[in-house]
């Protein structure tokens, strides 16, 4: 190999290198681990159907995915995880039940990511892939 083919190849190979570390820098995020972490150690959201978890965390604020917005109906997303109650209205007690179980670990969720010392606000981000996957909203075209 010729001096102008190494030193390109060395150059080439420094630039990729350097282009993976800034990648790796932005994308490790260890407090969303920690976050994820505290989520499925409390018994009341780890047992509930769908899994909140974080999918980001930027000066103090963590973001959360939820299955549930006004744009999607709750029932369609209760029909899944809950397919005895797959059709039933939405005034039928047993998915009020069901509403009310999401709203309590939703809100048992975002309680226990506030307490974090390191955490000044939670947002909500609706977890289109899990409604997509599931059949609830269109694919994903991402």
């Amino acid at each position: 190999m010729d001096r102008f083919t190494r030193n390109y190849s060395a150059g080439l190979g420094l630039i990729a290198l350097a282009l993976i570390g800034i990648w790796l820098h932005s994308t490790w995020q260890p407090r969303v681990s920690e976050i994820n972490a505290v989520l499925q150690s409390d018994p009341l959201v780890a047992k509930y159907p769908y899994q909140f978890r974080a999918v980001s965390f930027d000066n103090g604020i963590a973001t959360l995915l939820t299955p549930r917005s006004f744009d999607v109906p709750a029932a369609s997303f209760l029909g899944i995880i809950y397919p005895g109650l797959a059709g039933k209205a939405e005034v039928d007690p047993a998915m009020a039940a069901a509403q009310q179980a999401l709203v309590d670990s939703q809100k048992r969720a975002m309680e226990l990511v506030e307490a974090l010392p390191y955490v000044t606000a939670v947002r909500w981000e609706l977890d289109i892939r899990w409604l997509a996957d599931h059949g609830v909203v269109g694919p994903v075209t991402r």
